[in-house]
């Protein structure tokens, strides 16, 4: 897939120019204090100094970095699912996520949805049904606030993960497909005793759990090759994106590698990571991870990654306004300058999901922009323009 069809686009109504300006405007290799003209929702020039139109908009200052690109959130399932035993309307849904989504800066999402039931949440295969209903319903209608596509989680060794992709694997709004096994025991899940002290919280008897525990390790020696040879094969010749997920070992990696994946997304391990990089691969890593200082599951530190040299992007995962935040984070002396950290949310993820009209300021690409000013540090998200139409 290359860049989306202009006639395609949300918004259809716009103003004719818009002229932004007194900018700290991220470019793909500095910080330009200037003005960045818009013309029918795109990019017309970016110039040094402030504008004298009368007409202009003064950013007073602030910065404006490219619309943020979120490979990876799961952010429509926690809205479905607000509170256990809670579930939302499925169109109610999507649309506190892509007014979510957009307050965060990012103008471009794929929403991340899980294909294949282990046994975590007994709704799941429901709310991706639902979710790409609703899609195709809004597609085109300029409802949307930010452009959305599908990201197709796929649990490998679900024993019903693919008669729910085959319908769905040529689906105009699939950018990315991932590998996932949360099998116990494995990846994520690696730690048995985490695993089982999670089961706990969720109410299950010691008995309950070490039967679970057989089940899907019994369910996973017998699914997970061939699912995974039929997975593959359904997925040749198709242009869409393939990634791992939770990475464990420079044995998973080059399994992946072998079979044509390019992208490690959030890989549990720091050699894992590694290895990614050595045989070409991109990683991906967890923003939340950055904000929060380590990870929610005892993996490896997100910042540990970067500081290695071994982080291509940044997904939100669950947290969509983790993506600016962690950015700025990172755009210290001792990490990164502040156009290489706003690559991570931006050009990097744009060019890994084949979206070369987004993802930078320059003449030519969608006008995708969002004005950000630190308060003491913190990053705070003040405008969102998509394709030139302001959002948030």
């Amino acid at each position: 897939m290359t860049a989306i069809d202009r006639t395609l686009l949300p918004h259809t109504e716009r103003p004719r120019e818009t002229v932004l300006t007194n900018a700290r405007i991220v470019l793909p290799d500095s910080v330009l204090t200037g003005s960045v003209v818009i013309e029918g929702g795109w990019i017309s020039d970016v110039q040094p100094g402030g504008s004298a139109l009368p007409g202009a908009t003064d950013l007073e200052g602030d910065y404006l970095i490219p619309g943020v690109i979120d490979l990876h959130t799961d952010n429509l399932e926690r809205q479905v699912l607000p509170r256990a035993n809670a579930r939302w309307p499925s169109r109610s849904a999507l649309l506190v996520h892509d007014a979510q989504v957009a307050a965060a800066g990012v103008t471009t999402v794929c929403d991340a949805l899980c294909l294949g039931d282990l046994g975590y949440e007994k709704d799941r295969v429901r709310t991706f049904l639902e979710a790409v209903a609703d899609l195709d319903e809004f597609a085109g209608t300029g409802l949307l606030k930010a452009e959305h596509f599908l990201h197709l989680r796929c649990e490998v060794p679900a024993p019903d993960m693919l008669e729910l992709v085959d319908p769905v694997a040529d689906h105009p709004l699939v950018r990315i497909v991932s590998l996932m096994d949360h099998s116990p025991g494995v990846g994520q899940y690696a730690d048995l005793d985490r695993y089982r002290a999670m089961r706990r919280r969720e109410g299950m008897s010691e008995a309950e759990i070490e039967q679970r525990i057989l089940e899907l390790q019994t369910q996973r020696a017998r699914l997970l090759a061939p699912n995974r040879r039929a997975l593959l094969a359904r997925l040749a010749g198709l242009s869409v994106v393939l990634a791992s997920h939770d990475d464990e070992t420079e044995a998973d990696i080059a399994r992946n590698h072998e079979d044509g994946i390019r992208i490690s997304e959030f890989p549990v391990s720091l050699p894992a990571a590694a290895a990614a990089k050595a045989c070409g691969m991109e990683v991906i890593a967890g923003a939340p991870n950055l904000v929060r200082g380590g990870s929610h599951s005892g993996n490896v530190a997100a910042l540990d990654l970067v500081r290695e040299g071994l982080v291509d992007a940044l997904a939100s995962d669950y947290v969509p306004a983790s993506l600016i935040e962690a950015a700025f984070l990172l755009a210290t002396p001792s990490q990164l300058v502040l156009a290489s950290a706003i690559a991570l949310i931006t050009a990097k993820p744009a060019r890994m999901a084949r979206l070369d009209d987004r993802g930078r300021i320059a003449p030519g690409t969608r006008a995708d922009l969002v004005r950000v000013r630190l308060h003491d540090g913190t990053p705070v998200v003040r405008e969102v323009w998509c394709v030139g139409w302001r959002v948030a």
